[in-house]
This record gives C-alpha cells, sequence and structure tokens, in this order.
C-alpha cells in the first residue's frame, strides 16, 4: 500500500510515518498543505491519502473535495484528533471513504476502509 499523509504537525507526520512504515505500509510522501498535497498526489499517484480534518488555517474536507474532482482521485480517509462524532455530518456528506481516529492510525485501520470500497 503506498500512502500520502497529509497534516500541519511536523512532529504528527514524523509519528504516523514511522509507524506506518514499521506496519509495511509505503509512505511515498508527507504534505503540510492543502497546495504540497495537490502537488504530490499528481505526481506520486498514492494509493491512498490521509488527511488531516484541521489544516491549520485550511479545511481537510475543502482539500478532499478538491483533490475527489481530479482525474482518478486516490481513496482518501480522514484522520484528526477529534472524536469521530464531532465530525459525523461532515465525514459522511464528504468523498472521503471513512475516517480514523490518530489514535487509531494503523496499517489495519486504514486496510478495513479500502477494502470496503
Amino acid at each position: 500500500m503506498r500512502c500520502l499523509i497529509v497534516d500541519d504537525s511536523r512532529h504528527f507526520l514524523d509519528a504516523a510515518r514511522g509507524l506506518l512504515v514499521r506496519e509495511g505500509v509505503t509512505v511515498v510522501g508527507t504534505a503540510t498543505s492543502a497546495a504540497e498535497a495537490g502537488e504530490l498526489v499528481e505526481d506520486l499517484r498514492p494509493d491512498v491519502v490521509l488527511v488531516d480534518i484541521d489544516l491549520g488555517e485550511e479545511s481537510g474536507f475543502d482539500l478532499i473535495a478538491h483533490l475527489r474532482s481530479a482525474s482518478s482521485p486516490p481513496p482518501m480517509i480522514l484522520i484528526s484528533t477529534h472524536a469521530e462524532q464531532d465530525y459525523a455530518d461532515l465525514i459522511a456528506a464528504s468523498p472521503a471513504i471513512g475516517f480514523v481516529p490518530k489514535t487509531n492510525l494503523s496499517a489495519a485501520a486504514i486496510q478495513r476502509l479500502l477494502d470496503r470500497v
């Protein structure tokens, strides 16, 4: 599985990359902004994109809507430190294939969502 992680926290990006790599995921890149994420999705063609709901001054929901409009967009999964119920309606209305709390992030959690697509 080739994964791109989008989060405005460098600390989280490093921790998530380390965790997922240890679990057998190939992290092809990380991005800290919507613009960077858009470029990397086009250049790297990941199998899945993990997108933080809160990207500082940007919105993860806006980013996945934008990425969804591209030709052949990869599956996208929203991640957050907030509980899923805090954003349940927005998650359901988004083009994301699902949500994983950052505390539960794992290769298995990602694969479970991908298997449902």
